[in-house]
């Protein structure tokens, strides 16, 4: 993801040839930045450093310093809830905190994990191991080998990034031992590469990775996965697996669930299109399903989502709809499918998770969560036939609450195992983030019932976090926008209780709008320290009042384009009809002027990824609603996007610039190409990071070198070395990254 009125230069594009039906490639405008693309180039990172002063000279004073350490202790704070996995009889858990500024892997059991103060078992200190290996670590996670029954979970991949970028090298680790398995000696060591693993069994690996010369798609993701065994070579591994060089990835892996071991493989041929395999006598079998239905399996079972209404034998299932089959009766022929939820106008489906015998719903009504238990083996007793289904008592209002299984794989509990135990982690945007736990049974059949009587549940209170800022000096509202096409778009305001309403108030508005993705209530000490609790005097405002401290605004946007309310809300502002979310926001940042709460003098506007392309939009299509824009990690030239890092992977979203009825459209939405002479823009902020892989910091670099030649004022850029896609891979670098861009926010709003 020159001047201001770019000529329209052909330059020659891969699909160009000379053939009489050569597909016709758009012609790029004329990029006097294309030289910055060279992300490692001296020159380049010459230009990203003088930058990178320039900003940091900005920031200097006016309270940065106490800011940014206010942040890094809510980092660092050891009073915070280590979440963890549990693996056998052990509880896991990552942990960063100012003396472990990288982490540690550690693990400890569930009854000292309930004291105040958790006995931890050390098991690799990764800042350690970057000074033993002179590499900077990023953790990424790890996978566990299964072991043989009655045996502990012992053997580990660990994914380590040396940069922070989504390529990582994985590492068999011996969790007794307490260290790497020496690869001499047949331990697991793959090269550093974008890609994804999976332990077939004890002595072999499902890989695919693009390291040691294996193909890459478009996409720069894997296109190959093979099977590694062993003590032989990645790229002498044999092919598993492979995809088009014009698809995303591919993917493979292993359930060795007891009982129902299945090898999958998955083709994804863009963002939202997949199709799915599984191997059956050493052939692979697709799932027939069109591709833009979601397809996932556990035990008996194969359930579907559906992106678009998928009409099968006379029956139309409506997209953002969960089904269910069974999963040898599927493959063998049968279209028999049980509808287990259907949304409605106000309520999406978020996120599912399966217990050992019960399936955990996560929904959204309004934005709000709500959370249903489905009892697989009870009827619900109503016409569509549906599985038993209890509503848990556990969301209040304007809350995000998410259940999920704690180990599906263990026993049941009438045999003494937490198979049907489920964490709740529930938080909102003055509620300190708390995690429950519970149990789900089945309900006493009653005579006659039929057996409908749905699930028992019992959940308590495990850890609660502290409060970092004045929680109950503010109240969260709910308000909805109405967009240019008459679409109600909500949006939440969090506000100092008694909010004066004329117009004076600093306020940040945030959004993402794309990919499906959510934005939910969520509990910031960050946000709360940096933003609602800073304090600026106003002038005398409308009410009378003479002139008098106050705080900020926070507003989050839940635009289309986004998935709160399903796939269709995320459909509805896709390629040509990109510009529903850029209104959508837009309408937002009006309600607020509207009502009273801001005005364009103290409005601003954060977001990052897709989020950056957001308010790269607002920037220069909706500039006199804002006074400035922070723009993190951004999409920005939307006619090179596909040829910078991953972003060929994303035209699915966005659309194809190089067909030319495609860049036709999307050019209305490419900022880099948007912006013109003469026009009186937001003050701006540019901030990226050179190990990002993902989106990359190119498209930022080059939209702030055209702004500062255009000579636009107030436009300044901050490019972290290390951190990826999330511009920080520590929490000092975490901290650094939001006090810059909240406290450049601050100074244009409230200064």
């Amino acid at each position: 993801m020159t001047t201001t009125a770019a000529d329209q230069a052909s330059v020659p594009g891969p699909g160009d040839t000379t053939g009489t039906n050569s597909r016709q490639t758009a012609p790029e405008p004329v990029d006097e930045n294309v030289w910055l693309e060279d992300i490692y180039g001296e020159e380049q990172l010459a230009w990203v450093k003088e930058q990178n002063s320039r900003t940091e000279d900005l920031l200097e004073g006016s309270g940065y310093d106490e800011l940014e350490a206010g942040i890094l202790e809510v980092l660092d704070s050891t009073d915070r809830i280590a979440m963890v996995g549990k693996r056998g009889d052990w509880y896991y858990n990552f942990w960063r905190d100012q003396q472990n500024p990288k982490g540690l892997w550690r693990r400890t059991t569930w009854e000292s994990y309930c004291t105040d103060s958790p006995e931890w078992d050390v098991l690799l200190d990764v800042d350690e191991l970057s000074r033993a290996e002179g590499d900077e670590w990023v953790f990424h996670g790890a996978t566990f080998l299964r072991p043989a029954a009655g045996e502990p979970y012992r053997l580990a991949l660990l994914a380590l990034s040396p940069d922070g970028g989504d390529a990582n090298r994985y590492r068999e680790f011996d969790v007794e031992a307490r260290g790497f398995v020496d690869p001499a000696r047949g331990g697991f060591d793959l090269p550093t590469a974008k890609g994804n693993v999976s332990w077939l069994d004890a002595d072999a690996l499902l890989v695919a990775s693009t390291a040691d010369g294996l193909p890459k798609t478009a996409s720069s993701y894997a296109r190959t996965a093979v099977t590694l065994k062993r003590g032989e070579a990645l790229a002498a591994a044999p092919r598993l697996f492979e995809v088009p060089e014009d698809h995303m990835m591919a993917m493979a892996a292993h359930d060795s669930t007891p009982g129902f071991e299945r090898t999958f493989a998955v083709d994804y041929i863009d963002f939202f299109n997949r199709t799915n395999f599984v191997l059956r006598d050493g052939s692979w079998v697709q799932i027939d399903v069109p591709t833009d239905v979601n397809v996932s399996a556990h035990r008996d079972w194969l359930l579907f989502r559906p992106q678009q209404d998928w009409a099968l034998d006379g029956t139309t299932y409506p997209s953002g709809a969960l089904l269910a089959a069974n999963f040898e009766d599927y493959l063998a022929g049968s279209r028999d499918l049980t509808v287990l939820f259907t949304p409605d106008a106000h309520t999406s489906l978020q996120s599912w998770s399966w217990t050992r015998n019960f399936l955990l719903l996560n929904l959204l009504k309004d934005v709000s969560s709500e959370i249903r238990v489905l009892d697989p083996s009870r009827p619900s007793g109503n016409t569509d036939g549906g599985w038993a289904a209890t509503l848990l008592d556990a969301c209040p209002p304007l809350h995000d609450v998410n259940a999920y299984a704690v180990d599906d794989e263990d026993e049941a509990p009438a045999d003494g195992g937490a198979g049907d135990d489920f964490w709740l982690i529930a938080t909102g945007f003055t509620t300190p983030t708390t995690l429950m736990r519970g149990t789900l049974e089945p309900g006493n059949l009653e005579p006659g019932s039929a057996g409908t009587s749905g699930v028992v549940s019992r959940h308590a209170v495990v850890k609660t976090s502290p409060s970092f800022f004045a929680d109950d000096d503010y109240e969260v509202e709910q308000h909805f926008a109405v967009s240019d096409d008459g679409t109600r778009v909500p949006y939440f305001q969090v506000a100092p209780r008694g909010l004066a309403l004329d117009g004076q108030n600093p306020t940040q508005l945030s959004g993402y709008g794309g990919f499906e993705v959510s934005r939910t209530p969520a509990y910031s000490g960050a946000v709360g320290r940096a933003w609602l609790e800073r304090r600026t005097t106003v002038s005398e405002g409308s009410d009378g009042k003479a002139p008098h401290s106050r705080g900020g605004v926070y507003v989050v946007a839940n635009i289309r384009g986004g998935g709160e309310y399903g796939p269709a809300w995320h459909r509805a502002a896709l390629k040509e009809n990109r510009h529903r979310a850029y209104e959508d926001f837009a309408a937002v940042a009006r309600d607020l002027i509207s009502r009273g709460v801001t005005s364009p003098r103290r409005l601003g506007c954060v977001g990052g990824s897709n989020g950056g392309l957001l308010v790269g939009n607002m920037l220069t299509r909706y500039p006199e609603l804002f006074r400035a824009v922070s723009c993190g990690v951004p999409l920005l030239d939307m006619r090179r996007y596909t040829k910078l890092s991953a972003g060929h992977s994303w035209i699915a979203e966005y659309g194809d610039p190089d067909d030319p009825e495609q860049w036709e459209y999307i050019r209305t939405f490419s900022p880099y190409h948007l912006l013109k002479d003469a026009v009186e823009y937001p003050e701006t902020f540019i901030w990226t990071a050179t190990s990002d892989d993902r989106v990359g910091p190119v498209q930022a670099r080059k939209m702030a070198a055209r702004m500062l030649a255009m000579g636009i004022p107030n436009v300044w850029f901050h490019e972290a070395l290390e951190g990826g896609h999330a511009g920080a891979s520590d929490n000092r670098q975490a901290a650094a990254l939001q006090a810059r861009s909240q406290h450049f926010l601050w100074k244009a709003l409230a200064g």
